[in-house]
């Protein structure tokens, strides 16, 4: 048991009291338990190998992506620096989770399964 209660997350009332296995607060009424005012776990995205990327990293194009509305595809082992990662389109490895710009084709987004970490 701990010493101090963490405050209510609803009206932010410091009176609450614990009801095992619950949490309650006498302002309100909501009731929680203390996993669920714990932080969320922050997301990662990585790349085909396992390696953890971060916004600003320099990446390999690994296969042949076949881009659509393009005249040639993008080739295994281009370079591609400076990428966004962007956790809106989700975490696994079937999302477009890499923004970047790519010299001869511009603005476009590829999948962490493709792409390695330079």
């Amino acid at each position: 048991m701990t010493d101090t209660l963490p405050a209510c997350p609803e009206c932010s009332s410091e009176y609450t009291y614990e009801m095992p296995p619950l949490i309650v607060c006498p302002e309100c009424a909501h009731e929680f338990t203390l996993e669920s005012t714990a932080e969320p776990a922050a997301a990662k995205i990585v790349d085909s190998v396992g390696n953890e990327l971060a916004d600003g990293d320099s990446v390999t194009v690994t296969t042949t992506v076949k881009v659509k509305g393009a005249q040639q595809p993008l080739k295994s082992g281009t370079k591609v620096r400076n990428i966004r990662l962007n956790f809106d389109a989700g975490t696994g490895p079937e999302d477009h989770n890499i923004d970047c710009k790519i010299d001869g084709f511009g603005a476009m987004s590829l999948k962490p399964a493709v792409v390695r970490k330079a």
